[in-house]
């Protein structure tokens, strides 16, 4: 499948056609059946645009469960462009690639996520700007959170929707995943990538839920500090509730 769409995706991205949203999804969703991954949803992505997704990020999985659910395209560290294959598919994804720690090119890539935004492209940000090990929510980097104040000065749109996104994998062949189960979805930084996917390939059953918080609208007086802590502490309880984690902290 791979090999027949990926020509037509080219041509797609080269000619601006709409076709380059959808194609991807397609993949998407033959991908997570591939993979055994069953995608479960608690509310469902917001329908108005511009929208960025705000989400917490574990693992390689993340990419095809979240782009499943509807056509999106993603925002990455700039050194997955180069991965053996990865690369490539992230590019047919059409990911906006950024340098995190460039501060002096924060602007100009809040820009180019904006251009997408503004084009009525629904956006993902994974705002710990990492990996975790699943069991919780690292700290919401603010930066890129200026792709929403670009994408209003470049467009006439009086708001932008940024709605956040948990990710939790909480079973596998049917038993619940615990703590120290969780490792088999997620994937730091510091593990290599290929036993992992071997791993968790032949598990053969892996059960996701996605859940999808109400949009805040992002005007022209908001604050990107404060969507970000709005939206950490968001993605913090939806994935404390999907986990089954008493309390709100």
């Amino acid at each position: 499948m791979t090999l027949v769409l990926a020509p037509l995706q080219l041509v797609a991205i080269r000619f601006g056609w709409r076709l380059a949203a959808w194609l991807p999804f397609l993949w998407q969703r033959v991908a997570v059946r591939v993979a055994g991954l069953r995608v479960h949803l608690r509310g469902a992505p917001a329908t108005g645009r511009p929208l960025l997704l705000v989400s917490n990020h574990q693992s390689w999985a993340d990419i095809m469960a979240l782009g499943s659910v509807m056509p999106l395209s993603f925002i990455a560290k700039s050194d997955v462009e180069g991965w053996p294959v990865f690369g490539l598919l992230a590019r047919l994804q059409r990911t906006v690639f950024v340098e995190r720690n460039a501060r002096g090119r924060t602007g100009a890539q809040a820009d180019s996520i904006a251009a997408r935004l503004g084009a009525g492209d629904a956006m993902v940000l994974f705002a710990e700007g990492t990996t975790s090990d699943g069991n919780g929510v690292l700290p919401f980097k603010t930066a890129l959170f200026g792709a929403a104040q670009a994408a209003l000065r470049a467009s006439r749109a009086q708001a932008v929707l940024v709605q956040p996104v948990s990710i939790a994998y909480v079973g596998a062949n049917g038993m619940v995943l615990g703590r120290f189960g969780r490792p088999l979805a997620a994937w730091p930084g510091d593990v290599a990538l290929m036993p992992h996917l071997s791993a968790f390939l032949r598990e053969g059953a892996v059960d996701v839920e996605i859940s999808f918080g109400a949009p805040i609208r992002f005007e022209p007086g908001s604050d990107r500090k404060a969507m970000a802590r709005a939206c950490e502490v968001e993605v913090r309880r939806m994935l404390r509730a999907s986990l089954g984690f008493p309390g709100d902290g």
